[in-house]
């Protein structure tokens, strides 16, 4: 974690934890880090925000005032920024978002020439120069000066892409989509409609202001209730930048992130394309889904939370699905980076390949009640690290032995330490929840 970037770029409130000033600056160091041996390409995305024409323009500034030639694909998704990149040979992408979170904040993500999330040094190299600390980069001039293109036919071809990946027609299949009013609104439906689905549209009129107000990915609820009043077989939700997906299954049940790795990951297994027999989860993930892969002989890796992570993982031991419990799924053969169109393509593919209902493919599935608790402490390296904490971290373990677990971590950017417990009922994971924060308090560690 650096100064101004984190595991997914550099985020914070528009014009105040992140303002024009930092996006020229980043454009200006981009444009000249891959234009010192010929003339670098770069390609932009944006998602709905208000602040995401005013910082688009400023990296446009920057970047061809430093000879960068860019090429915009307006209001699109980050893994079509990605896949823009990768397939066309350009030196990096940007998206603009801030992903699930509330309008008024926003955020640069930057992707390598390969298509994925830019390396740590050269983050370092941007923050540096932010802050005064690096190089003079000079100034284009004449011929020199940068140029921009409308490129929206980048977009088009992503969307011919996603649509070239189904195995089968959608047709008679009612599926609605909360496309989040953010970056799926414009892709999905026309996706899902060239697939011959019957296809319900909800949050798709972004105003600027809007992206993920109560809706998308993070407020499941409304896409719940539609599902079950219109009688249809699957909705899926999106977040602002599409790199998400959370489904919800004809009974109007919730299938998130942990559900989704099982029906994918058991499909691909059962069609001998599960690389290694092993799905790459993260430590957040339900202890719940790990006995049902359990069950069905099928092997599962952790990391820590990010879909960073999760992929640097895959690629390293060449694993074919993983994701979070939130909704990045990524599925390797096809993106480098989360995808929540692309998800929900292949649960459609599962569940029309199989015939079978969404809540009939997560039927042998139980997933643990969960107790999660943020406790606001003074150190939480102190905290964590403390010998009484931790003798009460492992007599929880021993306490829940086969059924269930204990996770207690440090918050990567606030001082909090997050308890969570899995277990049968919720009174167990409350009980023993309470019991590590009790600890936390006697030892004096918990702020007033």
């Amino acid at each position: 974690m650096g100064k101004y970037f984190g595991t997914d770029g550099f985020r914070g409130e528009a014009n105040i934890d992140l303002t024009v000033e930092h996006a020229y600056k980043v454009g200006r160091f981009l444009g000249h880090h891959y234009g010192k041996d010929k003339k670098a390409k770069v390609v932009i995305g944006k998602d709905t925000r208000r602040s995401s024409y005013m910082f688009e323009y400023a990296l446009v500034s920057g970047l061809t005032a430093s000879g960068a030639d860019v090429y915009l694909l307006h209001v699109t998704s980050t893994p079509s920024v990605s896949y823009v990149v990768r397939s066309e040979s350009y030196d990096c992408g940007i998206m603009i978002s801030a992903s699930h979170n509330p309008y008024y904040d926003n955020g640069i993500k930057i992707i390598n020439g390969n298509g994925y999330k830019l390396e740590a040094e050269v983050e370092a190299l941007i923050e540096n120069y932010i802050d005064g600390k690096g190089e003079d980069i000079p100034y284009a001039t004449r011929e020199g000066i940068g140029k921009t293109t409308d490129y929206m036919i980048g977009r088009n071809r992503y969307i011919g892409y996603l649509i070239s990946l189904a195995t089968r027609s959608f047709k008679e299949v009612k599926v609605a989509l909360d496309c989040a009013n953010g970056s799926a609104s414009t892709i999905a439906k026309g996706v899902f409609d060239a697939l011959g689905a019957k296809t319900y549209v909800i949050h798709n009129e972004p105003n600027g202001t809007n992206i993920n107000e109560g809706c998308g990915s993070t407020h499941m609820e409304n896409l719940q209730k539609y599902v079950l009043e219109n009688g249809l077989d699957v909705g899926f939700a999106y977040d602002g930048d599409a790199d998400r997906c959370l489904a919800v299954d004809d009974k109007g049940n919730i299938i998130d992130g942990d559900l989704i790795l099982y029906v994918c990951g058991l499909y691909m297994k059962n069609r001998g394309e599960l690389n290694n027999n092993t799905v790459v989860t993260t430590i957040m993930s339900n202890f719940g889904l790990y006995k049902a892969f359990e069950e069905k002989g099928i092997a599962y890796e952790k990391t820590a939370v990010g879909d960073k992570y999760v992929y640097e993982n895959m690629m390293t031991n060449g694993h074919s699905i993983g994701g979070e419990q939130s909704g990045h799924i990524i599925f390797s053969k096809h993106a480098t980076t989360g995808d929540g169109i692309l998800t929900s393509l292949k649960i459609m593919e599962v569940i029309l390949e199989t015939k079978m209902k969404l809540s009939e493919l997560v039927k042998d599935v139980y997933i643990y009640p969960q107790l999660l608790v943020n406790v606001k402490v003074k150190d939480k390296k102190a905290a964590r690290e403390d010998s009484k904490v931790m003798e009460a971290v492992e007599a929880v373990t021993k306490a829940l032995s086969e059924e269930g677990r204990i996770l207690v971590r440090e918050s990567g950017t606030e001082p909090v330490i997050r308890v969570m417990v899995e277990a049968k009922s919720n009174d167990v994971c409350k009980k023993h929840v309470e019991f590590v924060i009790e600890t936390l308090k006697q030892q004096g560690h918990v702020k007033d």
